[in-house]
């Protein structure tokens, strides 16, 4: 197995060597350009056989990596040194990861087919409180005889409803991808071509992610506008928490958008360790996924807790945009924190 592995390597193109070494060492396009005195553009060309770098370049890449001009010059590599045979054999004691053509094909069809049901699952929950938040309001005015059990009933009934039908969509696209865990937390190799194809379905998708990723934007520009417009026109309490509602329909729509493009870019950066998952941010994964877990665990209880013991759930829905950006300054401190450590 490991001579199969050595030999594999032997058979790369220069672009796929400059990538292997880079990932091997666990730096992104970034860091390797920086330490070359170069643009990420140039490495991430040199890398796609976009371009070449030039003989001063190859023998400062030789430096940096601890290998011969000639293995990363000759296609087939008869002469390898003393120190890259000893790097070899040492990475692949390690938990590297081999992933095929099959393999990164199946798994970006996978999160493209499951990128839309996700974007509905969250934006379920963003919009689970709008009708408990309308009736409430509506109760409060004595419109149309709702009396506010009945308004907290239903509410409360298709909240939980809408959450758990959420939920059930997670966990069955999560087992759809469980097998690809690895690309979040392992460091990979990719098979020859992969990287290329990757890359090239990345820049075809860059267009339409950009055009999705600004009307996400500008809707959640424009979500507060019917709140704020109804606030200084009139103060009857059913209009006001009927905008709410609006408004909350307007980010569950704009998130949507934002996830579907989110997860079909995470998959490209997965198998291209690039982005969030280079090898240095994989190795904070776990403790960041269960930091996360505390949570939004913590979340949900202070928002059923304050919602159920004291029946303000035209209130207690604030918890969660407040939660997303405390999440955002958790998550950047715990980051700091754990790089501090290393």
């Amino acid at each position: 197995s490991n001579k199969r592995r050595l030999k594999g390597s032997r058979d790369m193109i220069l672009a796929d060597k400059i990538m292997n070494e880079r990932k091997r060492n666990g730096w992104s396009q970034e860091e390797l350009a920086e330490k070359l005195g170069v643009s990420r553009q140039s490495v991430s060309k040199w890398e796609s056989a976009q371009s070449v770098p030039d003989l001063n370049r190859i023998l400062q890449l030789a430096d940096i990596f601890g290998v011969t001009t000639d293995y990363l010059l000759k296609e087939e590599l008869d002469d390898m040194s003393e120190q890259t045979i000893i790097k070899e054999e040492v990475e692949i004691k390690e938990d590297v990861y081999h992933v095929s053509m099959e393999e990164a094909s199946e798994f970006i069809d996978l999160q493209k087919k499951d990128a839309p049901k996700i974007a509905n699952a969250v934006s379920m929950c963003i919009a689970s409180p709008i009708l408990l938040i309308v009736l409430a309001g509506l109760s409060e005015s004595g419109m149309f005889g709702i009396s506010e059990k009945l308004a907290a009933g239903i509410g409360v009934v298709t909240l939980l409803g809408m959450v758990a039908a959420a939920v059930f969509i997670f966990i069955k696209c999560g087992a759809r991808v469980e097998k690809f865990d690895f690309l979040e937390k392992k460091t990979i190799e990719t098979a020859y071509g992969v990287a290329g194809m990757v890359r090239e379905k990345k820049a075809a998708f860059a267009e339409q992610s950009n055009f999705i990723v600004a009307i996400g934007v500008i809707l959640c520009i424009l979500s507060s506008v019917p709140l704020i417009v109804s606030s200084f026109v009139t103060e009857k309490e059913y209009i006001i928490t009927t905008m709410v509602g609006v408004l909350l329909l307007i980010i569950a729509v704009a998130v949507n958008l934002f996830i579907r493009v989110e997860n079909v870019n995470s998959a490209y950066n997965k198998l291209l360790q690039e982005g969030d998952y280079t090898v240095n941010k994989k190795k904070l994964a776990p403790t960041l996924s269960r930091v996360a877990t505390i949570y939004w665990l913590l979340a949900v209880a202070i928002y059923l807790g304050w919602s159920l013991t004291t029946n303000s759930w035209n209130i207690s829905w604030v918890i969660w945009p407040v939660a997303g950006i405390l999440y955002a300054v958790v998550i950047a401190i715990v980051k700091m924190i754990l790089k501090a450590e290393d």
